[in-house]
């Protein structure tokens, strides 16, 4: 099944509407793919955003409005933490699509699922593994 005729990319209802021997045919990884690349660009946004926001000086003689400052700027360089740690999931969820590995569980093998691709593009096991795998280190630590 193609996205459309006019090859625009599946909505995601379309997505979901698809039957189950449809999974990850070309008209769904591009659909993941056009979404990575889409959550890639933001991140590189909110990042550049970020730099040119870090780099105003604004001098505050009250203490107490310097320290609020200083909390926004922390929070906002641990929010751009974390999205350097997705950038590279997204960059391996990428390369899973071109290598045709993408929406399989790295453990199973088993089909990952539409709706959990949809919550959470990067994922790379299936529900039950991560559970599985939650439980483990939850059990037995880190």
């Amino acid at each position: 099944m193609v996205a459309t005729k006019d090859k625009k990319p599946l909505t995601e209802a379309q997505l979901l509407k698809m039957k189950d021997a449809d999974y990850m045919n070309e008209s769904q990884l591009e659909f993941f793919r056009v979404r990575l690349q889409q959550m890639e660009r933001d991140i590189l946004h909110n990042a550049d955003e970020t730099t040119e926001h870090l780099r105003e000086t604004v001098i505050v003689p009250d203490p107490a409005d310097r320290a609020t400052i200083e909390e926004e700027h922390a929070l906002e360089l641990r929010t751009r933490d974390r999205e350097r740690k997705l950038l590279k999931k997204i960059g391996q969820s990428l390369a899973r699509i071109e290598s045709g590995e993408y929406g399989f569980c790295e453990e199973t093998g088993e089909p990952i699922g539409l709706g959990r691709l949809l919550a959470r593009p990067t994922a790379t096991l299936s529900l039950e593994a991560q559970q599985r795998r939650e439980l483990r280190q939850k059990m037995y630590g880190d």
